[in-house]
Formats: structure tokens, C-alpha cells, sequence
């Protein structure tokens, strides 16, 4: 009998699962969107009920169009959209309020409260974070601030926080009463709750934040043996498998481009766009705007960290160009637009819809578009939004260079938006290094597939997995130095004009 691992990934737009085989190749998938919800500008939210919903529904489908066995998968990781929260009650499952997403911006007093309170120090020395609307621990802050319901209800233990993987866990798991309400140390990192050190729920930054530790879940390996628990029979898979890994979506995607020795990088192109370097055991501070995250952690052994550059806005700037606007009726047309110019007639997009992530941290900043004239068509206008991720992909790998002291010697590229190969040779023709992409290229469900197999032992060890992975293509840098030059140049002076704008 073949036997397979199940990835439930929760992104940011769509719920998937997928069945890996021993090969690390994808046997069966299915996939649905959720509603993003915008209640003011710069509010994102999710409703977790149609996430758990739609998860029941992917999950489902694979099994009935595949037939195959419980007895057949041997075991389930999770990967997730990262610090998107929700909070919700042990008793009913009800959430309080819906999921906050990490692009919400709604937090931004609370951040600026935070930092006059305790100093930005306080939180970048313990986290590795900057105090920024992007993380968790301001958004739980929020619900509990706001919806009397929660508030009341803490005072008797009854409120359950998590982040998207906790959420399902707990579902998978039993939920009501029987549920385990575990998140693993890569989200638990972006919590701006747990310290970076002791991979610990910090009791300094909690009073900060005034959150009671009782609403928080058990911080628990990235890869591990010590099952969480077990699928129920009244649930989606109608019996019972181990869940037993779970990985953020970014350290996922690292775990799946099996980029396990120190100095490698991974970017992941979707929603939004995340550059990781390997660091090895030991947690380096930035200094130049990155964050400092805990990148995986197998059962008991020291934990993995990295240096990430996040940035908010990649693939939702081509949904923005389809849904707002119209000039494109598909995502995959925004390439064969792009082309029919032969550069970007001076127009750059600074797609800063939610402030700047790395390495700039402004929540004042909103989305611009610099350089028109009545030259501009919208060929331009598309190949600015392509140009655009090469260019915010640029400002990390600089940061990430002063930090490390490591020059990128090439980059590992997985996501969506890699199939668009114009944006692969202008990304290696702006960081004037290969671009290297896997022949499987859902690295994300993959780094969780591998993260729940590794803890059953269903693959032995990780050069097992690195011998799975295998190049598809390799992108090789053109461009003259002088033309990268001007070109980055006029970026940086787009860039500044995006700020001061709230």
C-alpha cells in the first residue's frame, strides 16, 4: 500500500491540501479561496469559520477523488499565513471577533503607544521584532481592548487565542473541550510575545501588552515526535492521523527548499513576498530593519534561526491590477502585458497599500505611482508592479548582507509568482545573482509535509529530503551595472516619496 503525508496549507487568499508521496511530489490537491474582508481602509480580516469550513471542504475533496484509506496517510503538518490571530472561546469554538490579518493595520496606536511606554529596544532585544501593526500580540491586544465579550470572559478561562495553524489544530484535534491548543515556535516567534532566547511566552512583554498568559497556547517543536494529537472520526478524515508538524508559511518554504546549512535563502513570491537566510543556532539582532525568527525546530535540538525581510505586498499588487482596476482579466496575463514594453518608461509602483514592511518599518507610507507621463501605457504600468518585487527583494538582500557579513550567492525561488519568468530574469538581472528554481515549487506544503513525515519517521532525516529537492531552471543576470544602478537608484527615490502620507 502507498502511503502519503497530508499538508493542510492556510494562505492568506485560499486554503489548500495536498498529498505528498515519498518522493516529496505531489500525489493529489485541492484548493478554495476565502473572502478578505476590509472593513476601513487598512482593515483586513478573515472569518475563521469559513477557514475551518473550506479546510473541511479541500480536505474532503482530495479523499473522495482519490479513495484512498485513512490507513494511507501517515501523518498531517500544517503551514499557515502567520500572524493573522484570532481569539475564541474554549466552550462554544465561537470566535469573538474575526481574524485580524497580518496586512491589518488597525494597531497602529497601539504600536505607538507601546513603543512610548517601553522604548522600540524593549521588545527588537527579546523578539528579534520591531514593535510594527504587522504582528500578532498587537492585534490580540485589540480584540480584547474592544469586544467586551472576550474581556468578560477571560476571568473565566473560557478565551483561547492562536494564530491560523492553532485555529485548525484545535479543530482537527476535537475541538470544543477536547481540542489541543498548541502553535509551534516558527509562529510563536512572530507573536512579538515569546522570547526569542528561552522560546518562551515572556512575561515582561505579556504585561506589556496587558495579555493574560492563560489565553495562550503551548509552544511546542516545529517537528514533533510527541504527537498533538489525532484527527476524530467526526471530523474531515473520519478517523485518526497524527498531527505532529507545523510550520509558519516563510520557515515552511525554507524547510521545503531544504535550505538546512547556514548562509542559504529562500523567496517565496505570493501574497506577499519573504526573503530567509539560514543563520544556524544562534539568533542575530538586526540592525537594518529585518526581523530576527526562529526558522524551525526538530523535537528537542536546538533551534534553527534566520533573518527574514518581509514585505507586504507581491502577488496581491497583480489581484489589485485584476480586481480593482481591470487591465488584467487573469493574474498569468500581467507577463505577456509586461512585455509589450521594452523597459518601464520611468514609471515605478510602490505598492505600500498597508505601510512598508523591511527593511523600512513605516506604517505612514501608502502605495504610489511615481514617473508617469502621457508616454506611460498601462504595458508600463504592469511591468512597474513585476519590477516591483525584484526591487523590495533588492532592499532586503542589502540589509541582509550588512547584518550576516554574507553576500547572497544565489537565491532559491519558490511561489506563485515564479512561474512568471520575466520577473525571475529581471530579479537576477537587479540582485546581479542566479535565480534558481525547484522542479516543485509549492515548497510551502511541502516544508510541512516534510515537518509532520520527519516526526513519524516516515522520511529518516533531512538528507533525505535534500535529496528529494532538484532544480527546474536557473536564471542568469544580463544587465550592466550601470543600468541596474540608475534603475535602483530611481527606486530608492520612489520610495521616499511613498512616506509621510498618513
Amino acid at each position: 500500500m502507498s502511503k502519503y503525508v497530508g499538508s493542510i496549507d492556510l494562505g492568506t487568499t485560499s486554503n489548500r491540501f495536498i498529498l505528498f508521496d515519498k518522493q516529496g511530489n505531489i500525489f493529489a490537491s485541492a484548493q478554495k479561496e476565502h473572502k478578505q474582508i476590509f472593513p476601513k481602509p487598512g482593515w483586513v480580516e478573515h472569518d475563521p469559520i469559513e477557514i475551518w469550513e473550506n479546510t473541511c471542504s479541500v480536505i474532503t475533496e482530495v479523499m473522495d477523488k482519490t479513495r484512498i484509506s485513512i490507513e494511507s496517510i501517515d501523518s498531517i503538518g500544517i503551514t499557515n499565513q502567520r500572524e493573522t490571530s484570532v481569539v475564541w472561546n474554549r466552550k462554544t469554538g465561537k470566535p469573538y471577533y474575526n481574524a485580524i490579518v497580518w496586512q491589518c493595520t488597525r494597531t497602529d496606536d497601539i504600536c505607538k503607544n507601546l513603543v512610548r511606554k517601553t522604548g522600540e529596544a524593549f521588545f527588537a532585544e527579546k523578539t528579534g521584532l520591531p514593535v510594527a501593526t504587522y504582528f500578532s500580540g498587537p492585534k490580540v491586544k485589540w480584540v480584547i481592548d474592544n469586544i467586551p465579550d472576550a474581556k468578560k470572559d477571560i476571568f473565566s478561562g473560557n478565551v483561547l487565542f492562536g494564530t491560523i495553524e492553532t485555529w485548525i489544530i484545535w479543530w482537527l484535534t476535537g475541538g470544543p473541550e477536547k481540542g489541543s491548543h498548541i502553535t509551534d515556535v516558527s509562529n510563536a516567534s512572530r507573536t512579538m510575545m515569546m522570547n526569542i532566547n528561552s522560546l518562551e511566552w515572556d512575561k515582561d512583554l505579556l504585561d506589556a501588552l496587558d495579555i493574560p498568559v492563560s489565553i495562550l497556547p503551548d509552544i511546542k517543536p516545529s517537528i514533533d515526535s510527541n504527537t498533538w494529537g489525532r484527527t476524530q472520526k467526526d471530523g474531515p478524515f473520519k478517523g485518526g492521523i497524527p498531527v505532529c508538524g507545523a510550520l509558519g508559511d516563510q520557515q515552511a518554504a525554507l524547510f521545503g527548499q531544504t535550505c538546512f546549512a547556514e548562509g542559504e535563502a529562500k523567496n517565496t513570491y505570493g501574497t506577499g513576498c519573504f526573503l530567509l537566510m539560514n543563520t544556524g543556532n544562534t539568533p542575530i539582532i538586526s540592525n537594518h530593519g529585518l526581523l530576527t525568527t526562529v526558522g524551525y525546530q526538530i523535537n528537542n535540538e536546538k533551534p534553527v534561526y534566520c533573518l527574514e525581510g518581509s514585505i507586504a505586498i507581491a502577488g496581491a499588487l497583480v489581484q489589485w491590477m485584476r480586481d480593482n482596476l481591470g487591465i488584467i482579466k487573469t493574474a498569468a496575463e500581467i507577463e505577456d502585458l509586461a512585455k509589450t514594453v521594452d523597459d518601464n518608461g520611468d514609471v515605478y509602483f510602490v505598492p505600500a497599500f498597508s505601510g512598508l514592511f523591511a527593511p523600512y518599518w513605516r506604517s505612514d507610507a501608502r502605495g504610489i505611482i511615481a514617473g508617469l507621463t502621457r508616454f506611460a501605457n498601462k504595458g508600463h504600468l504592469a511591468r512597474a508592479v513585476l519590477e516591483a518585487n525584484a526591487y523590495q527583494t533588492h532592499d532586503i538582500t542589502s540589509a541582509m548582507k550588512k547584518d550576516s557579513g554574507v553576500d547572497l550567492m544565489l537565491l532559491k525561488v519558490d511561489g506563485g509568482m515564479v512561474l512568471n519568468e520575466f520577473l525571475m530574469q529581471f530579479q537576477s538581472d537587479i540582485l546581479n545573482v542566479p535565480i534558481i528554481r525547484p522542479t516543485i515549487i509549492e515548497t510551502t506544503a511541502l516544508g510541512a509535509a516534510y515537518a509532520a513525515g520527519l516526526a513519524t519517521g516516515f522520511w529518516n532525516g533531512i538528507q533525505e529530503l535534500k535529496a528529494n529537492w532538484a532544480e527546474d531552471k536557473r536564471w542568469l543576470p544580463s544587465m550592466s551595472e550601470k543600468n541596474r544602478d540608475v534603475l535602483y537608484l530611481k527606486w530608492k527615490k520612489a520610495i521616499e516619496k511613498s512616506f509621510d502620507w498618513v
